[in-house]
């Protein structure tokens, strides 16, 4: 999309934010949130202490969606980041999912991670499934059963990875990030 900006999102992006949010969990067909999810959990799950958010904004300043990067596990798996992108629906096929999915990554590289692992890639999400691969993702996995679908019931969800830098040139193991 010409024009779009990503930043890091702000404390006053969050009703834009949530908005966008509540409208991909009442559509139950790509995250694992319920509708349920408190104002408050949503905030601190794009906002809270630690968790790296970037908003994508158009020109005339309307959030068009959103992104997380943190790591995908503690300690020893620090050096992996995980990534939780949401476009606003107004604006999917714009290309808004690709450019933040290209600046994460490049924001990854910047935080020196040295993979990304999406955890829970839901099957019946082609659109995102195809970017990813697009970008240089691959399916390392399969969970059965592990998404409940809001209308087609338990369906598979997938566990994508790819590499950031070449594992020859990373550091050592007690040098590594969270090392």
């Amino acid at each position: 999309m010409k024009d779009l900006v990503i930043r890091p999102a702000l404390e006053s992006d969050f009703e834009s934010i949530w908005a966008i949010f509540c409208a991909h969990i009442e559509a139950g067909e790509t995250y694992v949130f319920s509708t349920a999810t408190s104002r408050e959990a949503g905030y601190h799950y794009w906002l809270g202490e630690g968790v790296g958010s970037f908003v994508a904004v158009s020109p005339g300043g309307r959030v068009l969606g959103m992104y997380r990067l943190v790591p995908n596990q503690v300690g020893r798996g620090h050096h992996v980041a995980n990534a939780s992108y949401m476009v606003n629906p107004a604006a999917q096929g714009a290309g808004v999912g690709r450019a933040m999915g290209q600046h994460s990554l490049t924001e990854a590289r910047s935080r020196g991670y040295l993979a990304m692992q999406f955890n829970h890639v839901v099957s019946t999400n082609g659109p995102a499934i195809g970017l990813w691969k697009k970008l240089g993702f691959s399916i390392v996995g399969t969970l059965p059963k592990a998404f409940r679908h809001k209308r087609l019931g338990y369906i598979d969800a997938y566990v994508m990875y790819q590499l950031l830098q070449d594992p020859d040139h990373w550091p050592t193991a007690d040098d590594a990030p969270g090392g």
